[in-house]
Formats: structure tokens, C-alpha cells, sequence
């Protein structure tokens, strides 16, 4: 009985929800300080997004082929005072980055993850590599003895410089919505997802494309003929990997096998941005520590006014942070959803209506079980 009553209540949920998309609305309520939540939050974000993506892309072009990369986060500025900020921290964490950048890399998916795994890509990989340690016997002779070593780390600088521009355009995306909303042009929350959905479909085609220099001469690592793309080879795959599936926080959960706290299959990982308990958040192991510690920099006046007026004032700041961060990306979410629909939301013919329903119910049964209830509540 209970369970009969629990699938009732699941299937009224999604049902709502679908009435929801279908009617112009968000999985996000519509509300003052939700919107002032999402577009402070995002302001921020966008900020933070535009160092992660200079980093990465910083990382690709110049520290490939590096076995210690010492001063990967420097972005080739090495004097006293950068020394100085990264003895002490006093920078951005872009090590949250590389988490998003690792995490993506193995859940894998979408165009990047074939290309890497063609024969072009071990071509041209294998030219880089020979032209780097053309002098170097000793390089080459690791590279004879561990042949998947040196390719390896070549895919995995793909996806630097492929999630490098992704959050580029996503940045800007973030910051153009704040502009519009300092305007009184962002209104309400449909009108945020709607900006995001714009600028999804404005870049959707947008090649990726990934060139290094050994010498003076240039090596098109992903180039422009592999038909690599904005939104369906770095988008979804991101979407997928960090909104939704993650990587288990270390000190959480158990790794033993045994224990079986770890799902066997990565298909059935929710440990993604939408899932993750905003609670811990502040804890040793938890990656998402990292970037609401990088975005508190960050935050409008009128946002941080907000936060100042709850119980604890800033005793708990990054955890409303990531509260309000978890509201914004189920705006994002809202926004991909839209966008990769079969047919329009809004459409009456009931063939596509149908169409539409089934492709949502796929969604919906997925993000009932994340935190987008608490986040209505």
C-alpha cells in the first residue's frame, strides 16, 4: 500500500511538473528572492567561470606534454607576489576546475569522448608526442615501454581545453544576464531561462577545436573538421557528468568495495551539482567547498544583503551559497531541457505533446530524487 501510494504521489509529481515546462514555467518556483537568489548567484558564478576558463585553457596550450606541472596555476605569471598567493591560497581554487574536468573526462559521452578514442586523435597525438621528445631519448624510450601513457594525457588535455570553452561562453552568458537584470530586463525566472536558452542555442554549433605549438609548428589536436561542438559535445556530456552524476566526496562515503556504498554502475551515480547536500558544504573532501569559497568573492551587495539576514549572518555563508547555486543550475537545467525537447513545450499537436511527455518523464523521474523538491519548498 505504501508503495502504491508513494508511485501515486511520484506520478502526480512528474505530472506537475510536465504542466510546469508545457505552461513556459521552470523546474525553479517563480519568486522575488528566487530571482534575486539565481541572478546574484550566477553574477558571481560567471565571474569565477571566466578564471576556471582561462586556467584550463592556460594548462592546455602550454603545460601538455609536462610531467610536473609545477606552475600550472599561474597562467605564466611567476613573480613574488602570484608565489606569495599560492603558498598562502590567496587565489582561486582552480584545482574545482580540474575536479569538473576529471569528472567529465571519465564519465565520458558525446562527441570529445569518441573523437579522443579515433585513430585521428592518435595520429596526431603521436606527432605531438615525437615532436616534443624529438631530443629526448629518454622520454621516448617511456613512451615506447608505456604506450597509453603520453596519448592518455593528451586526451585528458582535450578536455581542459574543450571544458575551458565551454564555461568561456557560459560565463558570458552569466554575466549578460546580470547586466540585463541590473537593467530591469531579467523580470522573473522564466526570463532567466529563457537568456540561458538563447545563449545555448546562439553557440550550439560553435566549434571546438584544440591547436598546440612544439617549435614553430602547429598540431590541430581536435581540429575544426572533427565536427566538435559547443553544445551537443561539451554541453550535455558536462551537464550529465556535473549536474548529475558527479563523483562520490571523499569521507562521505565508503570506497570498499565491500561496503557497497558506491553504485557499480557510473549510469547510477547522483552525486551530481542538483543531488549534493548543500549541509556539508565547508567539509574536508567536499570539492563544491572549493567553489563557493571562490564565488563568496564575488557576491553582489543586494545578495550578500540577503544572506546577512538569517541567523547565522556569514557563519554559514557557503552553504547558502551553494543553496542559491543549486536554484540556479535548475534554471540551466530547465533552460538544456527546453532546448534539446523534441518538439516546442508549448506545441497543441498531439503527436508531438506525446513525444514531448515521454522525453520529459525521462527527466523527471531522474531529478525527483535530487534536491529540486527542497528547493521549491
Amino acid at each position: 500500500m505504501v508503495t502504491a501510494t508513494t508511485k501515486a504521489s511520484k506520478a502526480q509529481l512528474i505530472e506537475e511538473y510536465i504542466t510546469k515546462l508545457e505552461t513556459g514555467q521552470a523546474l525553479l518556483n517563480d519568486s522575488e528572492q528566487n530571482l534575486i537568489e539565481v541572478v546574484g548567484v550566477l553574477k558571481s558564478y560567471g565571474v569565477v567561470l571566466d578564471a576556471y576558463s582561462v586556467n584550463l585553457c592556460y594548462i592546455a596550450n602550454t603545460q601538455f606534454l609536462k610531467l610536473f606541472p609545477f606552475f600550472k596555476y599561474f597562467n605564466g605569471e611567476i613573480n613574488p607576489r602570484t608565489l606569495w598567493q599560492n603558498l598562502w591560497q590567496d587565489r582561486i581554487n582552480y584545482e574545482y576546475a580540474e575536479y569538473c574536468m576529471k569528472s567529465m573526462f571519465w564519465h565520458g559521452g558525446g562527441g570529445l569522448d569518441a573523437y579522443v578514442d579515433s585513430p585521428e586523435f592518435a595520429a596526431v597525438a603521436e606527432s605531438v608526442i615525437q615532436a616534443k621528445f624529438k631530443y629526448n631519448p629518454l622520454m621516448l624510450g617511456l613512451h615506447k615501454a608505456f604506450k597509453g601513457y603520453l596519448p592518455e594525457h593528451m586526451r585528458q588535455m582535450s578536455y581542459y581545453s574543450g571544458l575551458g570553452q565551454f564555461w568561456r561562453v557560459m560565463s558570458d552568458i552569466f554575466i549578460e544576464l546580470s547586466d540585463l537584470y541590473d537593467r530591469g530586463k531579467i523580470k522573473s525566472i522564466p526570463d532567466v531561462v529563457q537568456h540561458i536558452l538563447d545563449g545555448l542555442v546562439k553557440d550550439a554549433a560553435r566549434p571546438i577545436t584544440y591547436t598546440v605549438t612544439v617549435g614553430k609548428k602547429q598540431y590541430d589536436i581536435i581540429p575544426k573538421s572533427a565536427g566538435i561542438t559547443f553544445l551537443m559535445d561539451t554541453g550535455v556530456p558536462y551537464i550529465e557528468a556535473i549536474f548529475f552524476r558527479g563523483t562520490p566526496f571523499t569521507g562521505t562515503v565508503s570506497y570498499n568495495a565491500q561496503a557497497y556504498q558506491i553504485p557499480y554502475d557510473q549510469g547510477m551515480f547522483n552525486y551530481g551539482a542538483l543531488y549534493a547536500d548543500p549541509l556539508p558544504i565547508g567539509g574536508a573532501g567536499i570539492p563544491p567547498t572549493l567553489l563557493m569559497q571562490d564565488m563568496r568573492h564575488f557576491i553582489p551587495d543586494y545578495l550578500m544583503d540577503i544572506y546577512h539576514q538569517g541567523i547565522r549572518g556569514e557563519g554559514d555563508l557557503r552553504v547558502k551559497i551553494c543553496q542559491s547555486f543549486q536554484k540556479s543550475m535548475f534554471c540551466v537545467t530547465t533552460a538544456a531541457v527546453k532546448g534539446l525537447a523534441p518538439h516546442p513545450l508549448d506545441t497543441n499537436n498531439p503527436e508531438e505533446k506525446a513525444a514531448n511527455r515521454k522525453y520529459l518523464k525521462g527527466w523527471l523521474n531522474r531529478l525527483l530524487a535530487s534536491q529540486m523538491l527542497k528547493a521549491n519548498s
